[in-house]
């Protein structure tokens, strides 16, 4: 283990490995009223609903939620009764989300940046809300057992509306993904399983987007000072991909270090695989090439939300001085502050802390890896490790020193791994996750690339064989 005096990441192996009060009951209740929105609203078991209210008794929540409960047992729930349940849910959701950061903050024993003032969003457009929320009121009723493609298909007017407006945005691209999941999903009558944690969370997160002036702004800010990477995440989907880069940002001015992430996200073609990733992503994000050429960057008036969001421009950006992001998280991503999760995106699920430990030893047992920290375990998740890079769970397995995202899955922390440092005839080498994201030399990296190369170009050849038709 780390000490805090010298940059460690992980403080108190021991706490993560010890359950979190509160955080099943939580769950469970969450449990209650998923099982209702399978089978649907219109008239869900009364034991789960009972459960589901009591889960929020002596809250300001309570006679809502118990007067929404009676009236779906009933079949009697309307639009602001299904409203209050989706609230309740996510609510729960928030506090398990809260007590997970505790215990994650009293772990690592970094600090928070403190209270966030957030402003209420504009609410226009009420005709299109009133819309969404109709739609999601009547799945509720229906249930994912009961979801057809006749109801899918209800929703693509309004989200077609929707899409042309930003203000709208974030809800319109919920509701079309939601709507593109279940339409690939219908009949729901012969799913053999259904994923009712993953679209009771969609379908609570677009009842309250829907919500005139529910979701929330934070105030943003700039960013002058010197930005230090440590890793990079990269989520891929069929059509889409996002690098996610997370830093440590050293303000000009001499305040405290906090940290930051930035982002870039791209559509793609599903034929593009691998390490062809990064070619999509490179033109939208000058971030990427400094990484990979393992440089610091130096930014001025950059916009930052108050959740540590950089709004990436390239214009305010400067490459800056060689920068080794293991230096960075041994040194320096300890004492940097943790910036607030606003109240809508509350949920554990959301939880990816960047840690740095090292000192472990590590064992695979029935192909799941685990790093003993100071005589506790820690799982890894190897199944998060990128296609699109040079680390691999060998790698990880041999490692002594890991970069990596505090997640909580299925009742436990585990480690996600940005970047590992192993030893090689005497000398520290360094894997990351995101080594191919200004470009690569590597055999595999290079053969990657060509392929996806090839690919973009025939697909771009179709493309214009299409329009001059």
């Amino acid at each position: 283990m780390v000490p805090a005096d010298q940059g460690g990441g992980v403080m108190r192996a021991d706490l993560l490995a010890e359950p979190v009060e509160g955080v099943d009951e939580a769950l469970a209740a969450v449990d209650a009223v998923d099982r209702a929105l399978t089978g649907g609203l219109l008239r869900p078991d009364a034991a789960d609903m009972a459960e589901f209210a009591r889960s929020v008794a002596g809250t300001p929540l309570a006679e809502k939620v118990a007067e929404a409960a009676d009236k779906a047992v009933a079949g009697a729930a309307s639009e602001e009764h299904f409203t209050a349940l989706a609230a309740a849910r996510l609510a729960l959701l928030g506090s398990a989300h809260d007590a997970l950061a505790a215990r994650i903050t009293e772990a690592t024993g970094r600090a928070g940046d403190g209270e966030t003032d957030w402003v209420q969003s504009d609410s226009p457009s009420l005709n299109l809300l009133a819309a969404a929320r109709s739609w999601l009121s009547d799945l509720a009723r229906t249930g994912w057992r009961g979801i057809d493609h006749d109801l899918i298909s209800g929703s693509a007017q309004i989200i077609s509306a929707m899409l042309p407006d930003p203000a709208l945005r974030r809800a319109a691209a919920l509701l079309d993904g939601f709507a593109a999941e279940l339409a690939a999903s219908c009949p729901g009558a012969s799913l053999e399983r259904v994923p009712a944690r993953r679209w009771a969370d969609l379908w609570s997160r677009g009842m309250l987007l829907a919500l005139p002036g529910a979701a929330v702004t934070p105030v943003t800010g700039t960013a002058t000072g010197r930005l230090l990477p440590v890793g990079i995440d990269v989520q891929e989907h069929a059509t889409a991909v996002q690098a996610q880069v997370h830093a440590v940002f050293e303000p000009a001015d001499g305040s405290a270090s906090r940290l930051v992430r930035a982002s870039a996200s791209v559509s793609k073609p599903d034929t593009v695989v691998g390490a062809g990733l990064w070619q999509l992503l490179r033109p939208h994000m000058s971030l990427l090439a400094a990484f990979g050429e393992g440089r610091s960057m130096e930014l001025t008036g950059m916009p930052v939300t108050a959740e540590g969001d950089l709004i990436w421009s390239d214009e305010r950006a400067q490459p800056g001085e060689p920068a080794d992001p293991f230096v960075t998280a041994r040194v320096a991503l300890q004492a940097a502050t943790a910036a607030e999760t606003a109240p809508l995106d509350r949920h554990p699920a959301r939880i990816a802390v960047p840690v740095f430990v090292e000192g472990y030893t590590a064992r695979t047992d029935d192909d799941v890896l685990t790093f003993t920290i100071a005589e506790h375990d820690l799982a890894v998740n190897t199944d998060r490790v990128p296609a699109a890079s040079p680390l691999t769970a060998e790698a990880i397995a041999a490692s002594n020193a890991c970069i990596g995202l505090l997640r909580w899955d299925a009742g436990s922390f585990h480690l996600q791994p940005l970047a590992v440092e192993t030893t090689k005839r005497k000398k520290a080498v360094a894997v990351h996750a995101g080594a191919w994201a200004g470009g690569t030399a590597d055999k595999a990296g290079a053969k990657a690339e060509k392929a996806a190369t090839d690919a973009a170009k025939v697909l771009r050849e179709r493309a214009g064989r299409l329009l001059r038709k």
